[in-house]
């Protein structure tokens, strides 16, 4: 079953296999480590439509939610 970031619970983890955006998105995405392959965990989010804090590599980082709609993997 594949669904976006932004639709996973918190705790829940996946397997990203697309990141639907142009070539500038992407690039910003895989430099934060986040990239096809890679396993990704939604740690939590931030109320009132704020970020959601991540978890790739053993690594915690933020995005908004509108970046994590476009970020899409395999449960």
């Amino acid at each position: 079953m594949e669904n976006s970031i932004a639709g996973l619970k918190e705790g829940e983890s996946g397997t990203i296999v697309d990141l639907l955006g142009g070539i500038s998105f992407q690039r910003k995405l895989r430099t934060m480590g986040i990239r096809e392959g890679q396993r990704i965990k939604l740690v939590s989010r931030q109320p009132l439509g704020g970020p959601l804090v991540v978890e790739v590599e053993r690594q915690q980082t933020t995005i908004g939610r509108m970046m994590a709609e476009r970020i899409i993997v395999r449960l």
